[in-house]
Parts: structure tokens; C-alpha cells; sequence
């Protein structure tokens, strides 16, 4: 963390990023993009590498997808996964194989960040972007390799930028608005925790045992029910009725996204569990924690706070999860339905 006093908000935006075999398996329930947690990982990783003498300290990440091509077979409904074949062992034995699944992305990274006094200027801005760029070239992203652009994919090379952060409401306003049309086409990721919510006072009402584990699987899937239509007879004009299935509509590109995780035990002391990736930490057993998500274009959203993911950590619950405060404007829901 910077150590001067004197700071301002500002942007850093990594422009299209081309992702090749990024994990695809984002959770034991989920497949498909992978986890927030994921990216603000890179985050914590990149502040890291950067050190305290960058000036820079960063708040939270906001992903705008524009391509994704999953390595997968499909045939019919069913999908399988690009795998490996492993060599042998030394024994001649086949080795074991642990699915794996990976996805090639391109994408485009907003962090929310501050920086001191010592990098205002445009000249000490430009220098530190160009140095990200070059850190995060080297960087795992959501476990996949940042490969250069195709030849001929850009008329210009798109290059990190770290802007301030616009002064008044409607300044900021027009900055964002410029910023979100050069992410188009692509869609951003954004928290609905209110849909499940809301799930959850419908299927209650039906059924009082209904927990938010069956609002999650019910708004993870296409649901489909009968209706009863009456039709006039055109022989003898008689109403007779029809059975139609019907599928649920859904608002907007929902998708159910692993956002953290909760603890399974106590704080163990820093070595005194076999394996811990790290043993100067202390460690604790988790599992993942679900919620739902929506893709939505860039220019659909009011601020870019909107785009943030940011970590939390709540002590009393052993919760640790990452936080968005996109909320879906009324006007907004009726240009959708």
C-alpha cells in the first residue's frame, strides 16, 4: 500500500487481453467462465509484484468479456472436455486422468485504483500502465497464459492506460460513457444476489422448506411447465382445452457464479497442516459459496463502480466472498422486458 498521504482515484484498464487455457472449471457446480475470485486473485497478485514503491493500491476488479471459445466436444447435450494424454509412468502403467477444463478468453480488465501524489502527473501515469502491462504479459491469469494479439486482429495495438478518475457526477458520467463504448462488443459480469433472493419468497410461498439452494438450482436452469389453452373447435365450435409447454422467461443473461468461499473449520496455526500451499500462513478448510450473476453490455451500466468485484472477509461467519453493488435500474428492466 502506498505509504504518501496525498492519493486520488484513478482507473487502470488493461485492454483485451488474450487468455489461452484459462480454467474453465470454476467450481465443483459450475463450469464455464472462470470464478471472480480468480481475478481479484490476479489483483492481490499484481499489487504484490508491484510492490509498496509503486505508489499505486488497488480496490477492485471489473471484467468486460469479449470472446470465449470453451475447449470442448459437443454431441448433443452432452459436453466433454479437451483432455491431456499424459505419459506413462515409470512403472508402464497408465497414468491417472484428472479432468481438466480450459477455455481461451478475451477479455478486458477495470481495476478501481488510488495512487499518491508522485504519479498526478499524465508522463509518471503512462510509464507506471506501460510496466503493468509488461508485469501482467508475464502473469497466470485465472490459471491461463496471456498470449500477443492475432496479426491483423487490431489496427492499433491496444495498450494499458491509468486515467484519473473524473471530478463531479456528470463528468464522470461522460468518462465512463466514452470508456464503456471502446469495451463493446463484449458483456461485464455483475452480481444479482437480489434474484436469488427474490426466488426464494416465490418458491416459499408454494413450498415454506424451500431453501436457497433450490432458488440457485431453479434459477440455474431452463424451466419449462404445461398450460392449459382453450381452442374453439372449428367443426362444431365447441371450447376444448390444449396443453402447451411453456418456458420461463428469464431478464437479462443470467448465470449461477461461485463468489467466495465460507470456512469448514477453525484458523489452524501456520505449519501445522500437511500440504498448505503456504505454511508461514495460517490455513483453514472452505467450500465455495454461490450466488447469481448477468452479463450485461458495458453501456447498460450507470457508473463504473458498477463493474467492481472487491474482496471482503466477514470474521464472524468465516465468510469470504467477493462483492459487487451493481443494482439493475427500474427503467433499465423495462427496456429488457
Amino acid at each position: 500500500m502506498p505509504t504518501e498521504q496525498a492519493s486520488n482515484k484513478a482507473l487502470l484498464v488493461l485492454p483485451r487481453l488474450r487468455i489461452q487455457n484459462a480454467n474453465a472449471i470454476s467450481s465443483p457446480m459450475t463450469w464455464g467462465f472462470p470464478s471472480i475470485t480468480a481475478f481479484t486473485g490476479l489483483m492481490t497478485a499484481l499489487e504484490r509484484r508491484l510492490g509498496v514503491d509503486a505508489g499505486i493500491a488497488f480496490y477492485g476488479i471489473g471484467v468486460v468479456c469479449h470472446g470465449f471459445e470453451p475447449q470442448a466436444t459437443r454431441g448433443g447435450y452432452t459436453r466433454s472436455f479437451h483432455l491431456t494424454r499424459n505419459p506413462v509412468l515409470h512403472d508402464g502403467n497408465t497414468a491417472a486422468i484428472v479432468e481438466e477444463g480450459r477455455v481461451h478468453l478475451d477479455i478486458t480488465l477495470v481495476l478501481d485504483v488510488e495512487l499518491t501524489s508522485a504519479l498526478l502527473h499524465e508522463t509518471e501515469r503512462t510509464r507506471l500502465a506501460t510496466r503493468i502491462g509488461e508485469v501482467v504479459a508475464g502473469m497466470r491469469v485465472a490459471g491461463g497464459s496471456v498470449v500477443p494479439p492475432l496479426p491483423g486482429m487490431f489496427c492499433t495495438l491496444p495498450r494499458p492506460t491509468l486515467m484519473l478518475m473524473a471530478d463531479g457526477e456528470e463528468e464522470r458520467r461522460k468518462q465512463f460513457r466514452k470508456l464503456s463504448r471502446r469495451w463493446m462488443p463484449g458483456f461485464a459480469l455483475v452480481s444479482r444476489d437480489d434474484l436469488l433472493q427474490a426466488r426464494l419468497i416465490e418458491l416459499q410461498l408454494d413450498s415454506p422448506s424451500a431453501t436457497l439452494l433450490d432458488a440457485w438450482l431453479d434459477l440455474s436452469r431452463l424451466n419449462h411447465h404445461a398450460v392449459r389453452l382453450p381452442v374453439a373447435n372449428e367443426k362444431t365450435g365447441e371450447s376444448v382445452q390444449t396443453i402447451e409447454w411453456v418456458t420461463d422467461i428469464r431478464l437479462g443473461w443470467i448465470v449461477p457464479i461461485p463468489v467466495g468461499f465460507a470456512a469448514l473449520s477453525e484458523l489452524h496455526d501456520p505449519g501445522t497442516v500437511v500440504g498448505a500451499r503456504d505454511p508461514r500462513l495460517p490455513f483453514r478448510f472452505v467450500e465455495s459459496v454461490y450466488s447469481m450473476g448477468e452479463w450485461i453490455s458495458p453501456h447498460r451500466l450507470a457508473d463504473v463502480s458498477d463493474l467492481f468485484w472487491s474482496p471482503s472477509y466477514d470474521p464472524s461467519k468465516g465468510l469470504y466472498r467477493c462483492v459487487n453493488t451493481f443494482c439493475r435500474p427500474s427503467a433499465l428492466t423495462s427496456q429488457i422486458s
